[in-house]
């Protein structure tokens, strides 16, 4: 009886129990069609927003692009309009962004650099810790203009470059210098190529311009002579790009002026003469492939352009236009052979140099010591530095590419910290910036693009500098703000490490320049000796030789011979040197795993 009283409560509560077990299952089965109906939607939208991403010049991870987008128009209105004013700041410091190329299309690159002038903003791509979440790490710095890929050559000449054109002109003997900088394939030729042709266009139009304020002490075509002179520096050379790629010397005289030896100066009368020196010079520099870019610019290229007094030759202004050379990562030298690696390192401790040489410009007649010295490049612009009439434009230029995004923060941070702190100043604090802007506008005309000029050095002497009692490295100087500036955590013996292969890669430098240079040498006698020996064989052997003496034959012959054995000893103690300091870079460069940067 009670087990029908169990059957029969089990079949009148069963029926329930299973129809909401279906009620369930319905509706998780509800919700997973919900799901993939909406997973499926987001997937189409995704695929319209990524070709309308592509169709945009933008492809790449649309997550990320999505957060870039909505970012920027959550700041967009933070930008600020330039504005004009009279005074161009003695440094000054401009960024332009250029736009995604199709090499980063391909690559499905997307946009990661926004500029708001005068602030450019990187946007770095990172996931969270569970690997799926998706943020940005957003990094600001703020400049006297930024630029952004829409803004031309011409926008970026106007402010940054053009007030500098009157102050050379002023006939006062002013030096002015425009630096172009940054990752190689960022745009930096591209910019100064422009810049070029731009200079030369409002150079000769404001020194013919007849509505110009006549002022006998500001240059005009009637009084002023205009020369150009362009060169490259490539791993310690100096050559000359218009004068058949000849090497030069670096020299200094009595009074503590560097002259390039052997730098030939080309007059120049209008643009055109002008634009055909500057494509010379152009078309001869060097490049070489790299793991950042096929065709990078391995040289610094210095376009120098002097104004100078028809009567008397004496220098009434001058300006440089100098196209650095790419930099990169000590990363990026990982597969690099022991040129490219030595490349670089010439390459990064100039760099270092000139920030320093350049934030010295501020620092007044008490700040410490300026390493000019330090690398070929700043000792070739000494007067550029030490002048007090100096002034200074660094524009830098930034690839937009997320790939890249390490490459922009470093060039952003190198330009920073040129303006950051003046050159001995102890608190170390950010100075406030202000944003220049152009003067008055000058009316230029369309014509093609310029070409560079040259000139190149050598060795110079050791020097002291700062006080008379006092005698620096400028090398360890730079390697102290190099740890003061870069606060890596990296070992103290790592550290000594990559300032013993930067002192290495030097050394190599100075060792290969010796051998060369001893070796064309000992050619050159030992031709000399050959010339010898065959007038000493003819005078015991010729035709019309009746008598001689053959001791003194023997002994000048003996001595000749004497002389072979102590040119080709030197020589052969020289190359063990030199390869000494080939296996000592090779061993360092395998213990650090890279040429370490600044």
């Amino acid at each position: 009886m009670g087990s029908s009283r169990r059957s029969s409560a089990g079949a009148t509560g069963g029926a329930p129990a299973k129809d909401q077990t279906r009620l369930r299952i319905e509706k998780m089965e509800a919700e997973r069609e919900e799901r993939r109906r909406i997973m499926q939607e987001r997937k189409i939208e995704r695929a319209e927003e990524e070709q309308r991403n592509i169709a945009a010049g933008n492809p790449g991870d649309v997550d990320f692009i999505g957060l870039v987008r909505k970012w920027r128009e959550t700041h967009s209105d933070t930008a600020q309009s330039f504005s004009s004013s009279k005074q161009h700041p003695k440094i000054c410091i401009a960024v332009r962004k250029r736009p995604v190329s199709e090499k980063e299309r391909a690559k499905r690159d997307h946009d990661s650099v926004t500029c708001l002038h005068p602030t450019v903003w990187v946007h770095s791509a990172k996931l969270r810790v569970d690997g799926i979440t998706k943020y940005l790490d957003h990094n600001s710095f703020r400049f006297d203009y930024s630029f952004d890929e829409t803004s031309t050559t011409e926008d970026v000449y106007n402010y940054s470059a053009m007030p500098l054109i009157e102050f050379v002109c002023s006939g006062k003997g002013g030096r002015a210098t425009v630096f172009a900088y940054g990752q190689t394939g960022s745009g930096k030729t591209f910019t100064m190529n422009g810049i070029q042709s731009m200079v030369a266009e409002d150079l000769f139009h404001l020194l013919s311009n007849d509505d110009y304020e006549y002022d006998d002490s500001k240059c005009t075509l009637d009084n002023t002579i205009v020369t150009v002179s362009f060169f490259e520096i490539y791993g310690g050379r100096i050559v000359d790009l218009l004068n058949n790629r000849e090497r030069l010397k670096v020299l200094e005289d009595g009074k503590g002026e560097v002259v390039v030896s052997g730098l030939e100066e080309f007059e120049s009368n209008d643009p055109a003469e002008f634009f055909a020196l500057v494509d010379a010079g152009n078309k001869k520099r060097t490049t070489h492939s790299t793991e950042a870019n096929d065709t990078s610019s391995r040289s610094h290229a210095i376009c120098q352009i002097l104004l100078r007094d028809k009567a008397t030759s004496r220098l009434r202004g001058k300006l440089s236009l100098v196209d650095l050379a790419g930099s990169e990562r000590g990363t990026d030298t990982k597969s690099h052979n022991r040129q490219r690696r030595t490349e670089s390192s010439e390459i990064n401790t100039s760099l270092l140099a000139l920030k320093e040489c350049i934030r010295a410009l501020d620092s007044g007649k008490g700040g410490r010591h300026v390493p000019y010295r330090a690398s070929k490049l700043t000792l070739i612009l000494k007067d550029c530095f030490t002048s007090n009439l100096a002034r200074t434009t660094m524009i830098a230029t930034v690839s937009p590419g997320a790939s890249s995004a390490d490459h922009t923060l470093n060039t952003l941070r190198y330009t920073d910290r040129i303006k950051e702190k003046k050159v001995g100043d102890i608190s170390k604090t950010k100075e406030t910036r202000t944003r220049g802007s152009p003067p008055r506008q000058i009316t230029r005309t369309k014509s093609s693009s310029p070409s560079p000029v040259r000139s190149e050095i050598d060795d110079t002497p050791k020097q002291s500098f700062l006080n008379d009692s006092v005698d620096f490295d400028d090398l360890d100087l730079l390697e102290s703000d190099a740890e003061e500036d870069i606060k890596e955590e990296v070992e103290e013996e790592e550290k000594s490490e990559a300032a013993q292969l930067q002192r290495t890669i030097q050394d190599l430098f100075e060792e290969e320049e010796d051998l060369l240079n001893l070796h064309m040498s000992i050619i050159q006698e030992n031709a000399e000796l050959l010339t010898e020996e065959g007038r000493l064989l003819q005078s015991v052997q010729g035709d019309d030789v009746v008598d001689y003496d053959i001791d003194q034959y023997a002994s000048r012959l003996g001595n000749i011979l004497d002389r072979k054995t102590q040119l080709s000893t030197l020589l052969q103690n020289k190359l063990v040197s030199f390869r000494s300091q080939l296996k000592k870079e090779e061993e360092l460069s395998k213990k650090i795993g890279n040429v370490p940067d600044f």
